[in-house]
């Protein structure tokens, strides 16, 4: 996505004129007095929020997108409008290199090639025997002809080199189908097919331009259930919406998207009329997802099942998951984190559940209005989650009280308007029948300090009088790079660049002092080097409970990242560094204190000791020649 692009993606057109002219809605647009000239008898000017784009119809008679717009507000240039929204959007403005003109170039290759391949299966699909019984399939699932056309459904083949065979002979090379992520290399050399007798989805940004595939398994013994492309310079998950291209008009007329799971549930969807349904293609959803949605409405609704509404918010701090239909990944949805989302993005974030068993195409077959009705119910997030942790409790017993009051509280405190937080807090009260002011003066368990942890202490090195919490503030560098790494992954392979172009170690657990911090790094390494479920979905679900609090702390901590990825790695690469340059000055003054202990005794070790010195002190030049590379300091509020 080039800047402008990413710029008109987080700048709505209706908040920038509403900034200075007041609009009226009429229709799907909005009409107020043009700003550029006197008149105040006929609102001639007109705001087209599902363009971008603005017009005056009277004396002035010219219009345009949001540059021209704020060009013509504020008196200035194109580049000086650019650098004004790039501002007030919040993206970095670089001129664009010789690299990043042959990147795009090489994008639009890629997109090409996903192109054709969207046409290779989608003939499978239609025109080959193999194909008939997967027709048959949607058919029994209740897709139409009109919903396999208008989506571009196809069918993989099930062989190991039928579509890597037939680009080679389109002249494509194995390199190109492996940054389109439609091969996989061989450990032994050579590549097959990625896709095999499965399903397949077309996947699109917001403009419809190619971007990957989805595929879903006709064997029922085959694993994953769904896979979707790697990640690639063009297909990225947590910035694609599947549906949206189709949706977003939709989306802006109803004034409301509604984000469901799977993508048979997004085409049965529209295919009954209800055409505002997009999916996070079985990912986390992430705060670009909702940019993405903010740009055509600040309604949002999430359809959950009843699983990851019920149990899982009492089971995972609130996390509401779905164990998923999809190995490649679980789905993750934070109710703090919406909150979160929520407030930045001045949303309106609501959640549904379905009933038991169903998914939204069967409650859409069974009866449209049935799902209408579902979607109309949607609660606010802090309202689904008391009637989520509340169903089925005994509401008499105080335990139970404080266990829900506990978990819900927090929330409550996260959202910024206090009419918001006084009318939760009185639904709360009632709920369970307690008095209001219980809950305003009362601290619950929830709210209270952990506990600190004795320090381990394992006779080779000097005890610590304190091994304090993450939580509480005790190694922030480590909690802040590591909490990094848990948001961004995919960084793990460049950090370990880096460090060897520096003459260093890979990362590794013995980075971090805190025991539950190398714990989650060890589960973080082994994330990237398996494929069956998203990195940190696997780190997730391999804690446990108490270990998901400090879980949580590393993610909440990291929860504003700089848009910029490369000045991210910087970042992550000084903390590393200033890490390791700690560790090592702690290590040699320890050496000093035994090397003097050992000389006053008499003691042979002492030379030992003084010989690792001399190892830790090259060490610690090798350190400081490298920080002298990243000489900015991470910013204290950063790693507070």
């Amino acid at each position: 996505m080039s800047v402008i692009d990413e710029i008109k993606a987080r700048v709505d057109i209706v908040d920038l004129v509403s900034e200075t002219v007041q609009l009226r809605r009429s229709g799907k647009n909005y009409t107020g007095f043009c700003p550029f000239h006197s008149n105040t008898r006929t609102p001639a000017f007109a705001v087209f929020s599902d363009t971008g784009t603005w017009r005056c119809f009277g004396q002035c008679n010219e219009g345009g997108d949001i540059f021209g717009y704020m060009m013509k507000r504020e008196g200035v240039d194109f580049s000086d409008a650019l650098r004004i929204l790039a501002e007030k959007a919040g993206v970095e403005l670089k001129p664009q290199t010789p690299k990043e003109q042959a990147a795009a170039e090489e994008y639009d290759h890629l997109r090409l090639l996903l192109e054709e391949a969207a046409t290779f299966f989608r003939h499978q699909l239609l025109n080959t025997p193999p194909g008939q019984p997967v027709l048959e399939y949607l058919q029994q699932r209740g897709v139409n002809a009109e919903s396999v056309e208008a989506f571009g459904l196809g069918y993989a083949p099930n062989a190991w080199e039928m579509m890597s065979s037939y680009f080679r002979g389109k002249g494509y090379q194995e390199r190109d189908l492996l940054q389109a992520g439609l091969v996989s290399e061989r450990d032994g050399g050579g590549v097959y097919d990625r896709f095999r007798h499965r399903l397949m989805f077309p996947i699109r940004d917001e403009r419809g331009r190619m971007a990957g595939f989805g595929a879903r398994i006709l064997n029922p013994d085959d694993v994953p259930k769904f896979l979707n492309s790697p990640q690639t310079p063009v297909f990225d998950k947590g910035h694609l919406l599947y549906g949206l291209d189709r949706a977003r008009k939709s989306i802006r007329s109803q004034e409301q998207a509604v984000i469901v799971e799977g993508y048979l549930d997004v085409i049965a969807l529209h295919q009954a009329g209800f055409t505002n349904a997009v999916s996070p293609m079985g990912t986390a959803l992430t705060e670009h997802h909702l940019y993405l949605l903010k740009r055509y409405t600040r309604r949002i609704v999430l359809a959950l099942d009843p699983d990851a509404a019920g149990d899982k918010a009492t089971l995972r701090g609130l996390q509401i998951a779905r164990q998923a239909l999809d190995h490649e990944s679980e789905p993750v949805f934070d109710a703090r984190g919406l909150l979160s989302f929520e407030a930045r993005l001045q949303a309106d974030i609501r959640v549904t559940t379905l009933p038991p068993g169903m998914d939204p195409d069967d409650v859409v077959r069974r009866d449209p209005q049935e799902w209408q009705r579902i979607v109309d119910n949607a609660a606010p997030v802090v309202m689904h989650v008391m009637d989520a942790l509340a169903a089925g409790r005994d509401l008499r017993d105080p335990k139970v009280k404080e266990e829900i009051a506990a978990q819900v509280l927090p929330l409550i405190q996260d959202i910024p308007s206090p009419i918001e937080r006084d009318t939760y807090r009185q639904r709360l009260a009632r709920l369970l029948h307690v008095a209001e002011h219980t809950l305003m003066i009362e601290p619950v368990s929830g709210s209270r300090p952990a506990r600190r942890r004795a320090p381990r202490f394992n006779g080779s090195v000097a005890p610590r009088t304190k091994a304090p919490s993450p939580l509480l503030g005790g190694y922030p560098l480590e909690a802040h790079a590591l909490g990094v790494l848990m948001r961004r992954p995919d960084l793990l392979y460049r950090l370990d660049r880096r460090l060897q172009e520096l003459g260093l170690n890979r990362l590794s657990t013995g980075d971090f002092q805190h025991a539950d911090h190398q714990a989650i790094l060890g589960l973080l390494l082994q994330s990237v080097d398996q494929d069956m479920a998203e990195p940190l979905n696997y780190v997730l679900n391999s804690l446990s409970l108490p270990m998901m609090e400090v879980a949580d702390g590393l993610l909440a901590r990291t929860g504003n990242l700089d848009p910029s990825e490369d000045r991210v790695l910087d970042d992550l690469v000084r903390a590393i560094l200033t890490m390791r340059d700690q560790a090592v000055r702690q290590s040699i003054e320890y050496l000093r204190y035994l090397m003097e202990e050992a000389q006053q005794q008499g003691d042979l070790k002492a030379s030992q000791y003084q010989q690792t010195m001399v190892q830790h002190t090259q060490v610690l030049q090798r350190l400081n020649l490298a920080l002298g590379q990243y000489t900015s300091r991470i910013p204290s509020n950063r790693i507070s």
